[in-house]
């Protein structure tokens, strides 16, 4: 290698240079205790938010294991529980650089932003938000859309066609729709409103669902010849109403979370009214369904109540943040309305749905996001173009993936598994040892 002879005065500035680039500033001002500690608490804000929406996951196996026979407990909790570590996995590796590409292309509609977790937040809250804060945020996001599908296709359904199913939509279905949003894409420049992902979340799950339960075909003794549907209740309702409760309590993660920050008066006052709104959309829900069930089945129904509340808190989630308490309440009672008239519509169709995933998140979805411009203000255009187009890509996108899984024959359990139930034909464990009469059921 040559060596270059510099002269002192070129010596001199180069050691000037060197200085300024590696020194630091004089004069930089120090961060003030009040940056400090807004940073330390919407920061903290956001990690037990996404720890609320994490334990939804909680909610959702107890809501489906409840709802379902007693014979398929340990698939169903077995389903919940690798829909959280393969999508977290798939999520940090592909999903969330798909999500938040920083770099967008194919006008709005695709992008791609690395591995992992990127060094600077793509959430922007005055720029006060750590990004692995924001990693554990948008991951427990995927996690509900993904396990939205375990109740509509359980008791029927191969392990791992599940978990093939899960990893598609954690890692490239639910990342790339929530980019046309969240992201920046081109729902978002088109002006489209879906606060905390009534639509981007839910309906895309619930349409999810519904293909599969489409293409898997109902369960064994589900519908008569005629037509008619035959009930298969749940063996224990107190795991559901329990697992409701759960839900209901994430939820306020869910809703003021998306919030992203909480330091200073107009964003403590914006969490407050969310959750406000949540509640009473939540409990409208409830006593509507109630109220309707009870005038068409002539009998109060615990599962119309439950499925209700949850319904409630499905259609306000897109909109919470930009309705007044009286609309929230008006919001829920319709979901209430929605849940039912759905499970009905099912029941006519002949298609399974053993927990209501479809009319709960589905249905409740779209209901969530022409809201936000009926009762929200928000453009008419913007909210009829993504509460169509987010279930058709939910919808379209898994039911090509149910049916090449039911071409290679590793959709539908058979016959025999099917009723011996899945959790001997398939994991040879069970939920209750030495209770038979739970799991003939």
């Amino acid at each position: 290698m040559k060596h270059l002879k510099l002269k002192p005065r070129m010596l001199l500035a180069g050691a000037l240079l060197g200085a300024a680039a590696f020194s630091p500033p004089l004069f930089a001002a120090e961060p003030s205790a009040d940056a400090i500690n807004a940073y330390a608490i919407d920061n903290f804000f956001l990690m037990i938010s996404a720890v609320l929406v994490l334990f939804m996951q909680a909610g959702f196996a107890l809501v489906e294991t409840g709802l379902n026979a007693a014979k398929n407990a340990v698939n169903i909790l077995f389903k919940n529980l690798m829909d959280m570590a393969v999508g977290a996995i798939l999520f940090y590796f592909i999903g969330y650089g798909l999500m938040y590409p920083g770099e967008m292309f194919a006008g709005g509609w695709f992008g791609f932003g690395g591995t992992g977790i990127s060094g600077a937040s793509p959430e922007v809250a005055g720029g006060n938000l750590y990004p692995a804060v924001d990693f554990l945020f948008q991951v427990a996001f995927a996690a509900t859309a993904a396990t939205i599908v375990s109740g509509a296709v359980a008791g029927r359904m191969h392990f791992k066609a599940y978990l093939i199913y899960s990893a598609v939509i954690s890692g490239l279905v639910y990342p790339l729709s929530g980019f046309w949003k969240w992201g920046g894409g081109w729902l978002n420049t088109l002006g489209f409103h879906d606060f905390a992902g009534s639509l981007l979340v839910h309906a895309l799950g619930g349409f999810a669902g519904l293909a599969g339960a489409i293409v898997l075909g109902p369960r064994i003794g589900r519908f008569n010849a005629d037509g008619s549907p035959n009930a298969m209740p749940g063996h224990n309702l107190a795991l559901s109403t329990l697992g409701v409760f759960i839900l209901l309590i994430g939820w306020y993660g869910f809703n003021p979370g998306s919030q992203l920050a909480i330091v200073g008066a107009d964003n403590t006052n914006a969490v407050m009214m969310i959750a406000t709104n949540t509640t009473l959309a939540a409990c409208a829900g409830c006593c509507v369904a109630l109220i309707f069930a009870w005038i068409l089945f002539k009998k109060p129904d615990l599962t119309m109540a439950l499925n209700g509340m949850l319904a409630g808190l499905v259609a306000i989630t897109a909109n919470c943040d930009a309705v007044t308490y009286d609309e929230s309440l008006v919001i829920g009672a319709v979901g209430g309305l929605l849940v039912v008239l759905g499970i009905k519509l099912l029941d006519k169709l002949q298609i399974d749905d053993p927990v209501g995933a479809w009319p709960v998140h589905g249905l409740n979805g779209i209901w969530g996001g022409i809201a936000a411009w009926i009762f929200g203000g928000k453009p008419m255009v913007a909210q009829l173009i993504g509460s169509t187009v987010i279930p058709l890509w939910g919808f379209g996108t898994m039911l090509v993936l149910f049916l090449i899984l039911k071409a290679f024959g590793i959709l539908r359990v058979n016959k025999e598994d099917e009723m011996k139930g899945l959790d001997i034909a398939e994991h040879e464990e069970e939920a209750y040892y030495g209770f038979e009469i739970f799991t003939t059921q």
